[in-house]
């Protein structure tokens, strides 16, 4: 009976570990790729639990999903001999479900050491190679991101496609400390000169603005200048225009007043004419002598006499009736 409960648990316990080794679980974002007796199955797997034989087949989970691989302390010989090491160079990628099985049996589950970071370190090396310190580690150092991606996604498109490069980061490489201190002296110069050049800027936009203002204060001032002009031009034409009115008037009322009293002198004139007849002139002349209280006698009586009367200076003509006669004077 003992040898029968021994053998029973040992059944029980190899039935136990045989299914403790066949299931399994693959995680949300990989791939299950399965091999038996070393050699990789053409079956994979999604995520969830599976089953497999026990002990004779075995399973790896390749990720499937966005995944950064960091290559670390990649050594660097530039054209001109000196020797750098980037401390960091991160590669974003991932593999696309369909893939895992190709690049799997082609490149082992382990894929990214041979297709990333042997790879990393070629381009790299290339990149370094035929170019000097000074483009490495500055003139050029903002393309090495893109240019290793772009040399990297070319190669994987024919080696192994389905794997795809998302980015890549570089870091700043180490160099020897001397040429470091170089370096940093000739950015400390370079700083200089472009805070002397901006502060050059500075001076010649605020010239360049005292320019502009002065100009601008300049043609405001003719535009005001201009404007006055303008406006004294239109008072004086407004006075002529004024004076031309005026004098138009006067003429006119002038014209009208001298029209008047030369209408009205030829109609005196007229009315003289009509009304001084001989027989007029006749009975006006004895009326003057009726009227005259002086009478003289004589026969040498004067043709004009002047008489000084209370009344003012009085002239006549004396008209004689005859030789001794009397005569009479107004």
């Amino acid at each position: 009976m003992a040898q029968v409960g021994a053998i029973a648990s040992l059944a029980v316990a190899l039935v136990a570990a045989a299914l403790f080794s066949a299931v399994h679980k693959i995680e949300e974002g990989h791939t299950g790729v399965y091999y038996r007796g070393g050699a990789l199955l053409t079956s994979t797997s999604g995520p969830g639990f599976h089953l497999m034989l026990p002990f004779i087949t075995s399973f790896k989970s390749v990720q499937t999903t966005l995944q950064t691989d960091e290559v670390k302390n990649v050594p660097c010989g530039t054209g001109g001999g000196v020797m750098i090491y980037f401390d960091r160079i991160e590669v974003v990628n991932f593999l696309i479900p369909s893939a895992v099985y190709d690049i799997v049996r082609n490149f082992t589950a382990d894929y990214d050491k041979l297709l990333i970071f042997n790879k990393v370190h070629h381009e790299l090396n290339q990149f370094c190679s035929v170019h000097t310190l000074q483009e490495v580690y500055i003139q050029l150092f903002d393309r090495i991101d893109e240019d290793l991606k772009l040399a990297l996604q070319q190669d994987l498109t024919i080696m192994a496609p389905g794997l795809i490069i998302q980015a890549v980061r570089v870091t700043k490489p180490n160099i020897p400390e001397s040429i470091r201190r170089n370096y940093e002296l000739m950015e400390s110069e370079k700083t200089k000169l472009l805070i002397a050049a901006q502060t050059q800027k500075v001076v010649e936009k605020e010239a360049e603005t005292e320019r502009k203002r002065a100009v601008i204060e300049a043609e405001k001032l003719a535009q005001v200048a201009e404007i006055k002009f303008a406006q004294q031009v239109m008072e004086k034409q407004t006075e002529r225009k004024i004076s031309e009115i005026e004098d138009s008037a006067y003429l006119a009322k002038e014209k009208a007043r001298a029209d008047a009293e030369f209408y009205t002198a030829l109609r005196t004139a007229d009315a003289n004419r009509m009304k001084l007849t001989p027989a007029y002139l006749q009975l006006m002349k004895y009326k003057a002598i009726s009227a005259n209280s002086k009478i003289y006698f004589g026969s040498e009586i004067p043709r004009m006499y002047v008489d000084s009367a209370p009344g003012g200076l009085r002239t006549a003509a004396v008209d004689g009736t005859g030789e001794g006669g009397p005569q009479s004077h107004s």
